[in-house]
């Protein structure tokens, strides 16, 4: 599907869509696991796995939480443990190997991989040797492809061109960088000082040690900025010029997150302020020649995430867009989530909860569901419209063993309103996203969201644009 359009998003479009939806990393979304669903399920789940054999066997992906951070960013809504004592760092990698020994038993040892994401807090908290000791506990228990995507998150505070070195040899190929903005001002009202010189040192540094993709993470909404402002940021973002961007809105919701509430309110830009900065961001990437991916990510037309978007192989899972084919993933460390065949499971949210399942030999799953054939049925046609911006009916019929226009006979006449509006095209053998709504692609996804028909309280789900 053609991601180009024929003139800019309009501010009006953007405004009449600026609403709370899910990002639909997994669906159903995560809000929907619940605590019925026990580690013994996880542990059938992963069983049923390894009696899979051949093509009933989908690859594996790894996600490890870091949840550490030396300080506080106010914005942030992740799962983290703020501490200067690194001496914590040992005691938690010593509990993940336990938790890795626990899925070798079911799964056994050798599992090939094609995907690892190191995540946080920060996982450059870690220090060299303790990055060493996790790796080389991953890799011999695991089986990490060549050719593979192994990215780790990296806080330009936490590193320099030494510790680059450290990961390339470790085999990650994949960086990405939170800058979130370069105004000096805007960084000081989140508490996260970090010079653009330092970024853009960091960022020479890796290109020179071959890292085949770095991305940059951006945040707008957050106190203090404003269009001019961060036209700023922009404008250095594409001088930077790194293979992707992700570009996040910020969600004040400081009764759910206790940082924001270190965020004065009056801070923070309106919704129409937002709302140009995201035009301006849009106007301001594709004119720089990248692509949108979709959502809130841009990549360079060579990299592989825009070349899988233009090819129809683009694929969605918990770090969002991915070129790896469908996975199962095995989420390590304290609040990760995982996937394993018709399952999503979360681990403990605390580090106390964490460590004493582990303590007891047990797997450290406290919620997670088990898919329905409706769930089963809506994440295919969410994800197809997700990933490749279409939903050809007969596909989805014989894999599913329905009537597409009677089964989702409701959504169709959502849809149509839709297709109104210039965002989807309905024809007799399908869906398709059009080239404006693309760019509102969430909106089109949501028509499909059961859980969403029933309970329309979605202040927990950030702005879809």
């Amino acid at each position: 599907m053609n991601a180009a359009v024929a003139e800019p998003i309009s501010e009006d479009l953007l405004r009449r869509f600026d609403v709370s939806g899910p990002r639909y990393t997994s669906y159903p979304t995560a809000d929907r696991f619940v605590e019925a669903f026990t580690a013994e399920d996880y542990k059938q789940a992963l069983t049923l796995r390894r009696a899979g054999t051949g093509a009933t066997t989908l690859p594996l992906s790894l996600y490890v939480h870091i949840p550490f951070c030396e300080s506080l960013c106010y914005y942030c809504a992740c799962n983290k443990i703020i501490t200067k004592h690194h001496d914590r760092a040992a005691p938690y990698l010593r509990y993940l190997s336990q938790e890795v020994d626990l899925h070798l038993a079911q799964i056994g040892a050798g599992q090939a991989v094609t995907q690892l994401h190191l995540g946080g807090g920060s996982p450059t908290f870690l220090s060299d040797d303790e990055l060493r000791e996790l790796m080389g506990m991953l890799r011999r228990s695991f089986s990490l492809l060549p050719g593979g995507e192994y990215s780790i998150e990296v806080d330009p505070r936490t590193i320099d061109a030494s510790r680059l070195d450290t990961l390339a040899e470790l085999g990650f190929n994949r960086l990405s960088f939170g800058v979130q903005d370069f105004d000096p001002a805007v960084q000081k009202s989140v508490h996260r000082v970090q010079p653009a010189e330092q970024v853009f040192a960091l960022v020479a540094e890796a290109r020179e040690r071959n890292f085949d993709s770095i991305n940059v993470d951006l945040i707008y909404g957050l106190p203090l900025q404003n269009p001019e402002s961060f036209d700023r940021t922009l404008a250095q973002v594409v001088e930077l010029r790194p293979e992707r961007i992700a570009l996040y809105a910020y969600a004040h919701l400081p009764e759910r997150f206790k940082p924001q509430r270190r965020i004065a309110s009056a801070e923070i830009p309106s919704g129409a302020a937002k709302v140009a900065m995201l035009a301006r961001s849009m106007a301001a990437f594709m004119g720089a020649g990248y692509v949108y991916v979709g959502m809130d990510h841009f990549a360079l037309p060579t990299d592989p995430l825009a070349i899988a978007k233009r090819q129809g192989r683009l694929h969605r899972n918990f770090q969002g867009y991915s070129t790896q084919p469908d996975c199962d993933l095995i989420g390590l460390g304290v609040s990760s989530i995982g996937r394993i065949g018709a399952t999503y499971s979360q681990n403990a949210k605390t580090m106390e909860e964490y460590c004493d399942f582990l303590d007891q030999g047990l797997f450290p799953v406290v919620r997670g569901l088990g898919l329905t054939r409706d769930d089963l049925l809506r994440r295919a046609v969410i994800m197809a419209l997700m990933c490749q911006g279409e939903v050809a009916f007969e596909s989805i019929e014989v894999a599913h063993l329905i009537e597409f226009r009677t089964y989702f006979s409701t959504e169709m006449d959502s849809l149509q309103k839709l297709a109104d509006q210039g965002l989807v095209t309905l024809n007799e053998s399908g869906i398709q996203v059009t080239s404006m709504g693309w760019f509102f692609v969430r909106a089109v996804a949501m028509v499909f969201d059961r859980y969403l028909q029933t309970d329309r309280t979605r202040a927990r789900f950030s702005k879809i644009i």
